[in-house]
């Protein structure tokens, strides 16, 4: 029998962009939260995100093997969240606020001395 270094990839096969999320744990560290393949896109990974399966999000991160590129994408969920919040007349929710912080820059209005 034949010995090969062959290994399977993990790899999407089709042209698919995916969507992971680097938690951070405290004292155990931060890792890239694994992710269902069939449910590692934006959608999903927003509602995940506000239905609190992430603890403390730091990064997001999506890449698209088919087109060659891959990008951090953390401020465009940031706003994303931001905006369905506004929409929803909501709080951004405690699990998320720092993330949304540290993505958002210039959130605040900028009050005007008269």
């Amino acid at each position: 029998m034949r010995r090969s270094n062959w290994t399977p990839s993990i790899v999407p096969s089709d042209d698919q962009t995916v969507y992971l999320v680097a938690d951070d744990f405290g004292r155990i560290g931060r890792a890239w939260r694994e992710a269902d393949l069939e449910t590692a896109d934006l959608e999903n990974v927003i509602q995940e995100m506000l239905a609190g399966e992430y603890s403390n999000p730091i990064r997001v991160a999506a890449f698209n093997t088919s087109e060659h590129w891959s990008e951090d994408v953390s401020g465009d969920i940031a706003r994303e969240i931001q905006r369905r919040c506004d929409l929803q007349l909501t709080d951004v929710p405690p699990h998320l606020q720092a993330f949304v912080d540290r993505h958002i820059s210039g959130r605040q209005l900028a009050l005007r001395l008269v």
